[in-house]
């Protein structure tokens, strides 16, 4: 599985992993996170036009999974309730990542191509979440506390090469 940036010619088959996201979480116990509102398109066109949008495809470049990565300080990121960081260095955050369910590994893929180009990484997910939970503790990352999205709490996690040296 190879991660590209995302382009306008690939909105469709965005927004279609996005709607089999939304499906797959509230049939499996998580319908608040998304619900089928959630990304909407004007926000996945944003992501687009300003370069966070990734999507992963195959070797016949279809595309199977999506995620944002941001640069950067994240707004939400800023207050963290029972807990804190692991430390205060540059880092990358996750937003918004989904697979069309037809292959494996769409979270490894997107977490190794992060890996390769930061030394830090923040995600966050809702309580309901059970999955992505398991997902993102399975890839080293460690529960820091709550930080809120839209107003409702989510676990943030944070995974940082220089812990994994001590």
């Amino acid at each position: 599985m190879k991660v590209r940036k995302a382009t306008a010619n690939d909105l469709d088959d965005i927004m279609e992993i996005y709607r089999i996201a939304q499906d797959f979480m509230i049939k499996n116990g998580n319908p608040n996170q998304w619900g089928h509102t959630y990304p909407s398109l004007e926000l996945i066109k944003e992501d687009i036009e300003s370069g966070i949008c990734n999507i992963i495809c195959d070797e016949n470049d279809i595309i199977h999974g999506v995620f944002a990565l941001v640069f950067g300080d994240e707004p939400t990121y800023e207050n963290i309730e029972n807990g804190e960081w692991l430390n205060d260095d540059e880092y990358v955050t996750i937003h918004r990542i989904a697979g069309d369910g037809k292959v494996g590994g769409i979270f490894n893929s997107a977490i190794e191509y992060c890996k390769n180009i930061c030394n830090n990484i923040r995600i966050d997910t809702h309580e309901s979440n059970n999955i992505m939970q398991k997902l993102i503790e399975k890839n080293g990352f460690q529960k820091c506390g709550i930080i809120y999205v839209r107003d409702s709490p989510r676990i943030a996690y944070h995974w940082s090469k220089n812990n994994l040296m001590k």
